[in-house]
């Protein structure tokens, strides 16, 4: 009888030391922790993915023509020089035979948040619904010839600068110099 006790007792202690202490700490801790390990593979197969992807893109771009591309941040800044603006349309308008004088910013002219960004964490880029390209509206006057505000606009559509004319008002004169209002959009990136 005593030498079927003591495996008894013994299988008993076993299923006690299971259910105690084995089985907790297995479904446990290290179930959770199996879980940080695969998100963590996760994130690591992600940013892998990302520095391959990063490369690829660089590669590309450094095969691009540099002269395309400073003729491209020409057509599309990623900034507003709204004084570099300015003095381009200056220059363009001296040029040309055109006065300019009350140039403005207007103040609602900007284009370009349609509908609305949702985030997913907190410096996360959006998921959808803003457009990459915002604008500001010049508005200005110009006075001079109608030839000479020909050439000024045809200079406007040859420059580099993505923009367009939104509104045109001509005030006439008796002496062939007339007034131009103007109301024009660039564009550029966020």
């Amino acid at each position: 009888m005593n030498g079927r006790v003591l495996p008894i007792f013994a299988l008993i202690v076993a299923i006690g030391i299971f259910f105690a202490y084995v089985n907790p700490t297995w479904s446990g801790s290290i179930a959770s922790t199996k879980a940080a390990i695969a998100a963590d593979d996760q994130a690591l197969d992600a940013a892998r993915t990302y520095i391959s992807q990063q490369a690829q893109l660089t590669e590309e771009k450094s095969s691009i023509d540099q002269a395309s591309l400073a003729r491209l941040s020409i057509f599309l800044p990623d900034a507003v020089d709204n004084v570099g603006l300015i003095l381009d349309l200056n220059t363009l308008a001296a040029r040309s035979g055109v006065s300019l004088s009350n140039i403005d910013v207007i103040k609602g002219g900007k284009s370009g948040t349609r509908g609305s960004a949702t985030t997913d964490e907190i410096g996360s880029l959006p998921v959808s619904g803003i457009s990459p390209v915002d604008s500001v509206d010049l508005s200005l006057s110009a006075v001079g010839t109608y030839s000479a505000f020909q050439a000024f606009m045809a200079g406007i559509e040859k420059s580099l600068r993505l923009l367009d004319v939104q509104d045109l008002v001509v005030k006439g004169s008796d002496t062939g110099v007339y007034t131009y209002q103007m109301h024009i959009r660039f564009y550029w990136l966020r």
